[in-house]
């Protein structure tokens, strides 16, 4: 098991993105870590915004683990969490829920506890079929098609 704890800055972002290369390098999982990335990235900026309001006086801790046939993250924020499960409904295709929507579609499976205030994404490495993979490719590829390009 992996921890990692960061403060409530958005600009703290980028040792997440770090600490995810780092476990996908120790356990050769490379070709998974655009995925695990994107999908861990909007928990911990969701975390951070909605669990913690911006407060950099709160930390976000992350932990990395896993088992036979996968890998698992779960973030844990200090806010009083929020009622997921009328937010889990969202298609993505508007800001709100975008986030969650990434997190649901790139993931094996998404889970909360503690009220919503710690979200767990497991990621199957062993056995991902070809259908499940171009699903994720495409969500991707839809997602950042919806963002403007800055020049």
């Amino acid at each position: 098991m992996e921890t990692l704890v960061i403060q409530s800055d958005i600009n703290n972002i980028i040792e997440v993105e770090r600490f995810v290369y780092a476990v996908c390098d120790t356990f050769n999982i490379n070709n998974y870590s655009a995925v695990i990335s994107m999908s861990l990235l909007q928990a911990v900026e969701n975390a951070i915004v909605h669990g913690n309001n911006n407060d950099s006086s709160k930390a976000v801790k992350i932990i990395f683990d896993h088992c036979k046939g996968g890998v698992f993250f779960t973030v844990t924020d200090e806010g009083r969490g929020f009622d997921y499960r009328s937010k889990l409904t969202a298609e993505g295709n508007t800001e709100k829920g975008r986030g969650l929507y990434l997190m649901r579609s790139l993931s094996d499976n998404l889970s909360f506890s503690n009220n919503g205030s710690t979200v767990r994404l497991d990621f199957i490495i062993n056995g991902i079929d070809a259908s499940r993979a171009l699903e994720r490719i495409t969500t991707l590829r839809n997602h950042y098609a919806l963002r403007p390009v800055e020049v």
